[in-house]
């Protein structure tokens, strides 16, 4: 399996924007401890977090390329194949057919609204925060409007409810706090 400090220089490489950078981490720390709730492999789960968007400076102007431009610059790690399909499933480039898909569907948005929240939150900390908190900006449609609501709701299709995916989120990008600089 591809090392994490692979993956972080290619990202060093290849994702210049900081902000997206730690979206990349916010979302490798939620992967990784979805995939300890339901007993899959952390290390597979978190590295498809990770990676995830590795090519989006690359191909933001061109959408139809998100994802698929990520699994050729893979090409040559060793990767499990469920990893890769999971990165292209995130972007719609495949439908979600594996646990691991659904999960990082889900986990790409939620790291958005939780990052909104905190940056609403009066303490602006990350640490501060708690799931009601979030659940209440989820109900306001205009807050975090680019995080889709529906694609957050499918963590019903991990056997989540909504406050227990929130809950598992916000705990692991609070874990993961100092490096998302929140």
């Amino acid at each position: 399996m591809m090392s994490r400090n692979d993956a972080l220089r290619l990202i060093d490489e290849h994702v210049q924007n900081r902000n997206l950078r730690k979206h990349m981490l916010a979302t490798e720390a939620v992967m990784g401890a979805l995939a300890e709730r339901l007993g899959e492999d952390r290390t597979a789960w978190a590295m498809a977090g990770l990676l995830h968007d590795l090519d989006y400076d690359e191909t933001v102007k061109d959408p139809k390329r998100h994802g698929t431009r990520t699994v050729e610059m893979l090409a040559e790690y060793d990767l499990p194949e469920e990893v890769t399909q999971s990165i292209l499933a995130h972007c719609g480039q495949r439908p979600c057919t594996s646990m691991m898909d659904r999960a990082i569907y889900a986990s790409d948005p939620v790291t958005g609204l939780i990052v909104a929240a905190t940056l609403m939150h009066p303490s602006r900390e990350l640490k501060q925060l708690d799931p009601g908190f979030i659940l209440k900006r989820f109900k306001e449609k205009r807050f975090a409007a680019g995080a889709d609501r529906d694609q957050i709701r499918s963590c019903e299709e991990l056997g989540l409810s909504l406050d227990e995916f929130v809950g598992v989120a916000l705990k692991a990008m609070q874990e993961t706090a100092d490096d998302l600089g929140l």
